[in-house]
């Protein structure tokens, strides 16, 4: 049967679509007669009979047929850097294949693959990045080896060689799924890595020779100079100043490798990996200044990855809660959990994801429960919710003044940070509890300077006007105490404002003249019927859009 080229690659292309259960009877009639090789044909996971486990090996005879197929298609798919279907069978192909296959053991091994495919050069692109899922795979689903962490990490070194070495930019191009994750699990790797060596009294002494032999790899210097790299190759800082100008990017300012997708968006995402970097390091000013160009809105290239969105809400407001900018850190967490909320079915399909995207929603409403404590601003109805749902109890605490609970809620919303430097005796550097009890210390500091506030703030709220004597009475204070109370009350409430000097973190005012507390409430009444206007002109905009569009699809008559 005579077919074209077209027919043939669309067929290929319905294959990994998603929408086909792949039986003979939906192949079309003109495509049931070509003899396509059993080797390239792409199978779907669901057709094939499960393999025990303990039959699979990695040798390239017992690995499953349709790993075959997949391996073999992306491949070629990326060689001719078809990103439609490399981001189908990447995002779906892949997941599949190791839920159903690799559930608890890993890919097949790179020699392995690398024989099927016959391939001579173990330092190709293709291999390189086989290479990155197969150790991924591991860290994810089984217990890597060290190893398997040093091999890890000389791959990292290979494609980011691959990526920044040359004088033109490289010709493949992959999804931006793909290229986030890349560099969301080289920081992650790092970030295990420490935490390995940072336990090595439980290590075997062949372990401890082989750390110090290799003292080299996953250097923090060499992880941050990598991803700085990454970033000014591109120019993205100035890219992303010309695009908060509202300016147009031109080749003459982002140069010629800023102007390819896989040197932006990697570039791009390495600001985001830097942010979290130095957030696990503990260096909040300079994680601030990494995305200082950053508009973190629906519509910034981070929208083009919901998991860079999140992590990069998550880290931004985490690090505006360390230097005490709460109002700042409201913001970004109301913003990103009323995303989450409205976009949770479009992960629940996907396990991978979900698990992971609902850790960071309890993290952040950890996190919002304290700075919502600190600097009362109202939040949205259902982000207070679910704060309300989720810590109804230790809120309640909190009431009662119960400041062990400051503690479980930093815990329970704080990332694993790191020490820049790990060695047999960290321990001796920060002590038992290491570079997490380090920053609990940090942040105590400010609840103990943060208790009374709430209390002095109740009592103002009762009066216009009141002498310091009898506030001091109040608080069971002397007046000394009760102006550097005061004192305290005025600098934490500017402080917590953060970069929006306009916000009111709080629902009243003071000054002090002589031994007098003059109080204003600032307030500020809602006016509802604005807000009733500006829905009434946006209802009849969109009946006015509706019924144009019906005038302009009607028949004439």
């Amino acid at each position: 049967v005579a077919i074209t080229a077209g027919e043939y690659k669309s067929y290929l292309s319905m294959s990994w679509s998603g929408n086909t259960d792949f039986s003979r009877n939906q192949v079309p009639k003109q495509m049931q007669h070509v003899q396509v090789p059993m080797m390239f044909y792409p199978v779907h996971p669901g057709m094939i009979p499960m393999m025990p486990v303990e039959q699979q090996g990695t040798n390239p005879g017992d690995i499953p047929e349709p790993v075959v197929n997949f391996i073999k298609w992306l491949q070629h798919y990326i060689s001719l850097n078809e990103i439609y279907h490399v981001e189908n069978m990447y995002e779906d192909g892949f997941y599949k294949l190791s839920d159903y296959y690799f559930k608890d053991k890993p890919w097949p091994s790179p020699e392995a693959v690398q024989e099927i495919l016959e391939e001579k050069d173990e330092h190709s692109i293709f291999m390189i990045l086989y290479r990155e899922l197969y150790f991924r795979h591991i860290y994810a689903r089984c217990k890597p080896t060290i190893e398997h962490r040093f091999e890890s990490y000389h791959n990292y070194c290979d494609l980011f060689s691959y990526i920044l070495a040359p004088d033109q930019p490289v010709s493949i191009e992959l999804p931006n799924k793909w290229l986030w994750d890349i560099i969301d699990e080289f920081v992650y790797q790092f970030q295990s890595f420490q935490q390995f060596k940072s336990k090595s009294g439980k290590m075997n002494e062949e372990e401890k020779i082989m750390l110090r032999d290799e003292d080299d790899v996953w250097k923090v210097t060499a992880v941050l100079n990598i991803l700085i790299q990454l970033t000014e190759k591109c120019n993205i800082n100035l890219q992303l100043q010309a695009i908060e100008a509202g300016e147009v990017v031109t080749e003459e300012l982002a140069g010629e490798f800023g102007m390819r997708p896989i040197y932006r968006m990697t570039g791009y995402f390495s600001l985001i990996g830097l942010l979290r970097l130095y957030c696990l390091l503990g260096d909040y000013h300079m994680a601030l200044s990494c995305v200082q160009h950053i508009q973190f809105k629906d519509k910034d290239m981070m929208s083009l990855v919901p998991a860079c969105q999140i992590t990069a809400n998550y880290y931004a407001g985490f690090a505006n809660f360390m230097i005490r900018k709460y109002a700042n850190t409201i913001y970004l967490y109301q913003h990103i959990l009323g995303y989450i909320q409205r976009t949770k079915h479009f992960f629940q399909n996907r396990s991978f994801q979900a698990e992971d995207i609902n850790k960071k929603n309890d993290q952040m409403l950890a996190l919002l429960a304290i700075a919502s404590t600190f600097c009362p601003l109202r939040l949205d109805e259902s982000v207070n919710q679910q704060v309300k749902e989720k810590y109804s109890d230790k809120l309640n605490r909190l009431q009662h003044g119960d400041m062990t609970v400051y503690d479980d809620l930093f815990f329970s919303g704080c990332p694993k940070f790191l020490s820049p430097i790990v060695s047999e005796n960290s321990s001796s550097l920060f002590g038992s509890s290491g570079p997490r009890g380090l920053q609990l210390q940090v942040f105590k500091s400010e609840v103990d300077q943060q208790r009374l506030i709430p209390t002095l703030r109740s009592y103002l709220k009762l009066y216009t006007t009141i002498p310091i004597s009898k506030l001091a009475k109040f608080l069971d204070m002397d007046e000394n105490q009760v102006r550097c109370c005061l004192m305290a009350f005025k600098h934490k409430k500017e402080v917590a404002k953060g970069d929006g000097g306009e916000q009111t973190t709080l629902d009243i005012d003071f000054y002090v003249d002589k031994n007098m507390i003059h109080i204003s409430d600032t307030k500020v009444a809602r006016h509802y019927g604005d807000y009733y206007v500006q829905q009434i002109i946006k209802l009849r905009e969109s009946n006015r859009q509706i019924l144009s569009r019906v005038m302009a699809a009607a028949p004439p008559q």
